[in-house]
Parts: structure tokens; sequence; C-alpha cells
């Protein structure tokens, strides 16, 4: 008996060699098994595990299967050891996704099951989450058989209509047995490949179904955590004391929070909005909107200075537009969702953007962009609508969390090539708002176990707030790769050729007309450039005054026509 050997082998390898294995004789099993462990002694330099060798002749071995797994081991296997040259290399506890750039079809799950089962488990999925990736592999498996048997039924089919052509032409078109016989056979194989083809759409919108269901593969420098508390600091801005300073706060000075201190200013009013819509709306009035109006101006000049194109979208979206963007089907039950009977977007059910990513990168879903017309940047202003379904009892007070907020959204629409540069653009810009208005700040890496469903990697911006002493989130900056460019089957075609490639060809003398590319998958990306009611929180908690009253940060008080302290009332 062979013990569970350490030399890993391509999921692929193991399928194919478990159909063989199945039908093996005892002397080709004992020969398959030894033949396995020379590779693997090969491979390894040796390190082989044998508990002890057979006594008698191949012909008298026990009758009983020994387990594939045991021979031939996955390489998910716990005993795996993932130092071979040919192994997955292993990155913050799970398997690299180095030679898996793309987001996932039923085809690359399929052929690289552990990888995706590794990113899975580093997410902390759920166990119906990772049988979903293992149904959709064996659902490929079986759809790539299904696809075989329809082609060879068509072909028939086809081979049979081509003789009865041929022999009517002989006979005068006077049906003889054999066209007859022929006509029968051409029907039967047309209605099986009918019947395949209708068992292939059944597999293919299960299979698309469960690819819904599963998050984007994790970029290698994600860290593996289970909560926020894994997230990773990458830098951190500002000195939480200089304003403090500044502002002439004591060691006995408790900063307000910043309800409170929008309530001394005159600009609260949450009973009123919780009369009119329930928990977690407010209304602010007078100099308190009036800052939140600035911020608002303030952000968007800021994008528009950057390059960002300013959009006004539409605040409702069909359910296409959010599984374009992969708030559906997951997150329905953090949606406002409008009645059919009131409205729908072209017979689709329709919804409140939770934010305005979902409008503006679907303004180019099902088109095919130029490759030199990227990357393209958006820019938009828009209230966000969310339910908070999972947040209930958390952060019930002020504006942390609230139904209805103002956000100035970043999207980029870029290549593959420049998505990292492009992302680490973006975050820039929403940190030097920060900056600017001198709000001290963290970037921090979510780990694996936090990060966004839709995320391949997403830095979090956190501004400090005075009043709890500690840092809440007031951005996510996120990298999608293709993952949303998929499902909206947004696209762009590459440039013809590369001006070296062009002067080579020229030297060679060829003159072979130039092969129109194929259109690629975009990467977009998305941020908050920044979130107003959060900032809002920031500005009144870090510029409050010991007497009640709010400085104005310098580069708001443009838009407060000039005004630069906000007087307690």
């Amino acid at each position: 008996m062979v013990e569970a050997m350490e030399s890993p082998r391509p999921s692929v390898f193991n399928a194919l060699l478990e159909r063989w294995y199945d039908r093996l004789d005892k002397r080709a099993i004992w020969a398959l098994a030894m033949t396995s462990v020379a590779v693997a002694f090969c491979s390894r330099g040796g390190g082989i595990r044998v508990a002890a060798a057979f006594s008698g002749p191949c012909t008298r071995m026990t009758a009983a299967r020994t387990p594939f797994s045991v021979l031939f081991p996955s390489t998910t296997s716990a005993d795996t050891d993932t130092t071979g040259a040919d192994a997955p290399a292993l990155v913050n506890k799970r398997l690299s996704r180095a030679t898996l750039t793309s987001s996932l079809d039923a085809r690359s799950l399929s052929d690289n099951l552990d990888i995706v089962l590794s990113h899975l488990a580093s997410r902390r999925a759920s166990e119906d989450t990772l049988e979903a990736a293992r149904s959709i592999s064996a659902l490929n498996s079986g759809r790539v058989s299904l696809i075989q048997k329809r082609d060879e039924a068509l072909q028939k089919r086809n081979e049979c209509s081509g003789q009865v052509g041929k022999l009517m032409g002989k006979s005068n078109g006077e049906e003889t047995d054999e066209i007859i016989s022929l006509k029968e056979d051409a029907s039967r194989a047309g209605e099986e490949a009918n019947a395949v083809e209708v068992e292939l759409n059944e597999i293919e919108s299960k299979i698309n179904a469960m690819l819904a269901s599963l998050p984007n593969l994790l970029d290698d420098v994600v860290p593996d955590g289970s909560s926020d508390g894994d997230n990773e600091l990458v830098k951190q801005w500002g000195d939480v004391t200089a304003l403090p300073k500044e502002l002439g706060w004591t060691d006995e000075f408790e900063p307000l929070w910043h309800d409170d201190v929008a309530t001394n200013l005159g600009g609260w009013n949450s009973e009123a909005a919780v009369g009119m819509s329930g928990a977690r709306f407010v209304s602010l009035t007078g100099s308190v909107a009036r800052l939140e109006r600035a911020i608002s101006t303030y952000f968007l000049d800021r994008a528009s200075e950057k390059g960002y194109i300013e959009v006004s979208p539409p605040l409702v979206v069909s359910r296409s537009a959010l599984e374009g963007t992969s708030q559906l089907p997951k997150f329905e039950e953090d949606l406002f969702k409008i009645v059919r009977e009131s409205h729908t977007c072209n017979g689709e059910d329709a919804f409140l953007i939770p934010t305005a990513e979902v409008p503006l990168t679907n303004m180019h879903s099902n088109q095919i962009l130029e490759e030199s017309d990227l990357p393209l940047s958006y820019c938009a202003l828009t209230p966000c609508f969310r339910a908070e379904a999972g947040s209930y009892g958390r952060d019930t007070r002020g504006l942390i969390r609230t139904h209805q907020f103002y956000k100035v959204e970043l999207v980029k629409i870029t290549t593959p090539e420049t998505s990292n540069d492009e992302h680490h653009k973006l975050t820039r810009h929403a940190e030097e708002c920060l900056e600017e208005l001198r709000i001290p700040y963290r970037r921090m890496r979510l780990c694996s176990g936090d990060i966004g469903f839709s995320a391949q990697l997403c830095y979090d911006l956190e501004a400090w707030l005075p009043s709890t002493k500690e840092y809440r989130e007031i951005s996510s900056c996120s990298n999608t790769g293709d993952f949303q460019a998929r499902r909206m089957a947004l696209r762009y075609r590459p440039v013809e050729a590369k001006a070296d490639e062009n002067e080579a060809a020229a030297k060679e003398g060829k003159k072979k007309k130039a092969k129109k590319p194929k259109p690629a998958f975009c990467h977009t990306i998305n941020g908050s450039g920044l979130a107003v009611g959060r900032t809002l929180v920031a500005v009144l908690e870090n510029y409050q005054t010991p007497n009640g009253d709010v400085v104005v940060p310098d580069v708001l008080r443009k838009y407060m026509g000039g005004l630069e302290i906000l007087k307690k009332k």
C-alpha cells in the first residue's frame, strides 16, 4: 500500500487518471502506482514514503480497490507540499492566481478548481459557495460530453441528408427503401441533437446562476484574514493632535459627536426626518446643509481637475445593470426595490442606486471600446440608497450609516495592463482630498475575509474621528479586474500591432494583412471620492472648537461664500 504521496499533480491530470483507474486490472494498477512513485520521486528528488511493499506477485493482489485519492492525492490535500517546481505558489496562505489573470468562466474554473477553492476558502466563503464551485466543474465536464454528443448527432443528420440527396438524384426522385431508412436516421439524429441542446441549455443556466454567486479571485497581495481587524496598514497621514492645538483644545476638552456639533449649529433635525421617512434618515438645515453642499462641490471640482468626466446619471437602474456590477444577485436585500406596479426598467425590476458606480460603469455595457480611448474616467455626485439589512443595531447614531447619503463616485475603465496604475491614481485622488481638508487618515489594504464581493484588491481610506478616537471608513477604492466587465460584456479592441512589430515585418518584406485583434474584457475600478456624509462627520468633529463653533476648512471657504466660522446658535 502506498501512503499519500507528497508530489502535487494538477487536478485535470487526476481526473483523467481517475477514469482510467476504474478500468484497469490489478496488474495495471500496480504498474500505474509504481509509475506515479517514480514520477514523484524524480520530480521531488526523493522523499516518497512507502508503508509496505507487496510480497506476492501482482496477480495475487487483494481485490479491494485502493482509493484513488491515496494513490494520487489532490493538490488541496493538507499534506500537499506546494514547493515543487510545477506546483502553484502559495501566497498569503492560498494558491497564487498569477497564471489566472482573468475572472472565471466555467472552463477556467474547471481547469483551475484548486486555485478557485483556495481563494474561496481564503475569503471564508460558506460551504454552499465552495460546493457551487465544485458543481460548476462537474457540470462543465458533463457539458463538454454533451456538446460532443450533439455535434456527432448533427454530423450524422447531415451525412444522412447528403446521402438522401445523392440517392434521390440517381432514383429520379423515387423514394427507395434505402432513402426512407436514411431519412428516418436523419430525423432521429436531428431529434437527438435537439434533445441534447435542451439539456445543454439547462446546464448552461445552472452554471451561469452558480457563477453569479461566486466572488472575484483575490490579488496575490491581499493579506489573509477573517475580519477588518486583519486588514493591513499601508500608510498613515496627518497628526491627530495638530488641528486640536490650533483650535485651542485642552486636555479637559471632550470632543463632541458630529450630531451634537450640528445640533449646536442649529443644523440637525433627525426627528422630522424619522417622522416622515423612518429610522436611519436625517434632515440637515442651515449652515450644516450648506457645508454638506460645499463638500460635494469641492469633490466634484477636484475630480474634474484630475480629468474625470462629470456625469449626471439616472438614480433608478434595472436588475441587469446591478447584475453587471455584481450587487445582484447576492445583495438584493440591501437594495431599495421599486414595485413593478409603479415602474420597471424596460420590463425588468427597477431599483434605486446603492452607488453611482452602477450607472457609471454600465454606461458602456455591451460595448466594444477602442484601446486608444482608454482609460475612461468618470465622476458623479448622487444620493445613494441602501437598506443596510445586514447592519441592524450598528452605527444607529448620526450620519455614519444611513439609508440615504450623498457620495461622489469615481470610476475608471481601463485595459488589464494599466489597471493597477489607474487603481493607484484613483486612490491617490481620494487621499488628496483628505489631505487638502487636513483630515488625518490611513490607507488599509483589506484582507481576504473583509474585501468586497467584486474586488480583487481594495484599499479603504479611514478618517480620524476624535469623538470616538478611532479611524472610520470614508472611501473604498477597488480594482475589480475584468470581473464586472465580463458580466456586462464590456470589452475593448486592442491596437492592431505595435510599432516595432510593424517595422520588423517591413524589414522582412512581409506583406501579410494584419489580423483584426479580438476584443478583450476591460478592467473596471471604482472608489468614493469621497463619501460626502462621512466627510461632513469628519469636518464637524475635527474642526469643532471648545466654545461650540466650527471652523470652515480653508479649501471649502470659497464654496461657503468666504465664511470662515460656523457659529454656535
